[in-house]
């Protein structure tokens, strides 16, 4: 289940706040993960978005967050450089430690993949850590200054246009990335290692990846990312980096967690989860899942509504009772769906429901089936199956209404 992002922020290396978004599982977190965009990027490029939901899909939470002085993080960039970039990422880390857990998996894009690489080995809960388009040596960033970087050199400042938009670059800048040894750093990394890479990537160029690679110890692994452009801005380019990520760190993450059998709950118990004004999860036996409002009525929209979830009882216990009567009457019918669109109507307008419905007066729920499936049958047996749908259980029961018992948990 695809989840909104929460936001948060925190304080960043020179004291600014940091914007940053939690994409939380619907279920169980299995592990935390901290992914760091790339040089003049933000959290919210398509490839952050991607591996996030990817993750959270798989039971990773998955925190982003913009560099200071980039995206929505206060600041100003022009007094930043590639050593405050890895405190940034340290204070992400103390985030999560502090008020979650500690991350499991760093993932860095471009040189927030440089930045990943530097920070992971000092951060013991960290099993994995992914790389995307990420050079190999810092000061690779530099070439992109162009004919700017003989004036940033001489004069000390100067103004740099990069991806069209422009920024400050100090020579402080430039000086603290070339002293960087990124290859360094992965040499004595310690954790598995994913390195993902464009054959065609014109910012960062590939052989930068086979550094990394041969750099590496095992276990290590390499994946081409085929006709991919270095920010992944193509959708199925970064959808499948997510895919793989996701896949790749399952191997990795806390075997613990993973094996840990999902506590069952008997009945269906919705609680709070503290994130938003509305934001709940759902348990029910294994199953875990969320509860959210729309965002126009101050929710986050990150699951379904009370209401989708009453229609979505209506409409699996109608599909259920029509597989039942096809199998009972071999009838050659597959892929039955069944659609639910609910709405409040004033009573007596409502013509096709029953009388007792439009005597009521006021506004009443209306709940609409549209049934379909695959399969040849005749215009008596269409007719039947309709009938039978009128027979599921659910339906039975919103018809009829139900008695709602309120009383007060006893204490344990």
């Amino acid at each position: 289940m695809a989840n909104r992002p929460i936001k948060v922020e925190f304080d960043g290396a020179h004291g600014a706040k940091l914007a940053a978004r939690m994409d939380m599982p619907a279920g169980k977190v299995r592990a935390y993960a901290l992914f760091a965009h790339c040089f003049t990027c933000s959290k919210d490029i398509a490839a952050a978005r991607h591996i996030a939901g990817a993750l959270s899909a798989e039971g990773i939470a998955v925190l982003r967050f913009d560099f200071t002085g980039l995206g929505g993080s206060g600041g100003d960039f022009s007094s930043t450089d590639f050593s405050s970039n890895i405190e940034d990422l340290n204070r992400a880390v103390d985030y999560l430690r502090e008020n979650f857990e500690a991350p499991q998996l760093l993932i860095g894009h471009s040189l927030g993949g440089a930045a990943v690489l530097a920070a992971a080995g000092d951060v013991p809960e960290v099993r994995a850590v992914a790389t995307i388009g990420a050079p190999s040596d810092a000061d690779h960033v530099v070439h992109n200054f162009g004919a700017k970087l003989d004036e940033i050199r001489e004069k000390g400042v100067s103004e740099v246009d990069l991806a069209g938009r422009p920024f400050t670059i100090r020579r402080e800048f430039v000086e603290n990335l070339e002293a960087q040894m990124v290859r360094d750093r992965v040499g004595a990394l310690g954790k598995a290692l994913l390195v993902m890479h464009a054959p065609l990537d014109a910012t960062v160029g590939i052989e930068n990846a086979t550094n990394i690679f041969v750099a590496a110890k095992h276990p290590k692994s390499f994946v081409s990312l085929d006709k991919a452009d270095h920010l992944l801005s193509r959708e199925e380019d970064a959808a499948y980096a997510a895919r793989v990520i996701a896949a790749w760190a399952s191997g990795y993450i806390d075997a613990e967690n993973q094996a840990t059998e999902t506590e069952q709950v008997d009945g269906v118990e919705v609680r709070e989860t503290g994130l938003g004004k509305f934001q709940s999860t759902v348990a029910t036996g294994s199953h875990r899942m969320l509860a959210d409002e729309p965002v126009s009525y101050g929710g986050f929209d990150s699951g379904p509504t009370p209401y989708d979830y009453l229609s979505a009882a209506l409409g699996a216990c109608t599909t259920m009772t029509l597989r039942l009567y096809a199998d009972r009457k071999n009838l050659p019918i597959s892929n039955i769906t069944t659609k639910v669109l609910h709405n409040k109507v004033h009573a007596p307008d409502c013509e096709d429901c029953s009388h007792e419905a439009q005597e009521k007066g006021g506004r009443i729920d209306r709940f609409e089936r549209q049934i379909s499936y695959d399969g040849d049958v005749d215009a008596e047996t269409r007719a039947r199956i309709l009938e039978i749908a009128d027979k599921c259980p659910v339906h039975k029961t919103l018809e009829a209404g139900s008695a709602v018992v309120t009383r007060e948990k006893p204490s344990t």
